[in-house]
């Protein structure tokens, strides 16, 4: 199951705040957001336009969304990336895992592909979350973040910011501001402080100006230490 709105025939409709484009979905505020920020934003105005008509994509699939932020936790994004393609080789997965698919697998088998003996128990639970129907994806749409992150971070292994990169990266919401995420604050002090070590006040006076798209806003940040787009 997941965050999608149901059409009348009951077809899955995209998720709320999404289109597709080509295989990927794409959020539906991108164009507006970015004259937002172009508008309000100094330093966004001249970063912005340097990635053309790059965007936020979501892979469309709550559970390997989920999985991946839990694989990505306090590791670079290239680290998590061949900690993840070890995975995909071991379950035999295309682009996505399905929770069935995790559960197969005994804890040594996915510690080999590279998990730490932790995040190994973060993944099984939360693929029985998943396979047992104790949440329900199907739902999230309907909810707003707060309530959501509520939620996800009742299950091991998830906090705030594992929640928060399911609400950008899945449900395409557009104004999160992840402060506990090292990237953010590393990009606004070297973008906004020339270099110098910035808190979350900081932060947050800076993405005063973001809203209501401080995803967007973030997303740009993330591209402007890594031109490599972020994934979940």
């Amino acid at each position: 199951m997941s965050a999608l709105r149901r059409a009348p025939d009951g077809v899955c409709a995209l998720p709320a705040h999404g289109r597709r484009q080509g295989q990927a979905l794409v959020p539906v505020y991108w164009d507006e957001a970015c004259r937002h920020l172009c508008a309000r934003d100094r330093v966004l105005a001249r970063l912005i336009p340097q990635f053309g008509p790059a965007c936020l994509q979501s892979r469309g699939d709550a559970f390997t969304t989920l999985a991946r932020s839990v694989v990505g936790q306090q590791i670079s994004v290239k680290a998590a990336q061949a900690v993840w393609d070890r995975l995909l080789a071991l379950l035999g997965a295309g682009d996505t895992v399905a929770p069935q698919a995790l559960l197969a697998h005994g804890p040594q088998a996915l510690r080999a592909a590279g998990l730490s003996a932790r995040k190994v128990e973060y993944l099984l639970d939360l693929a029985r979350h998943f396979d047992d129907g104790r949440i329900d994806p199907a739902a999230w749409h309907a909810m707003d973040d707060e309530t959501i992150i509520r939620e996800l971070v009742a299950i091991r292994g998830i906090g705030r910011w594992t929640a928060e990169m399911f609400l950008i990266f899945y449900l395409l919401r557009p104004d999160v501001l992840p402060l506990d995420d090292v990237g953010l604050l590393r990009g606004i002090s070297q973008c906004y402080f020339s270099g110098e070590p910035v808190t979350r006040s900081d932060a947050r006076e800076v993405a005063a100006a973001w809203v209501p798209y401080r995803s967007v806003a973030t997303w740009y940040i993330w591209r402007s230490l890594d031109p490599i787009p972020v994934a979940y």
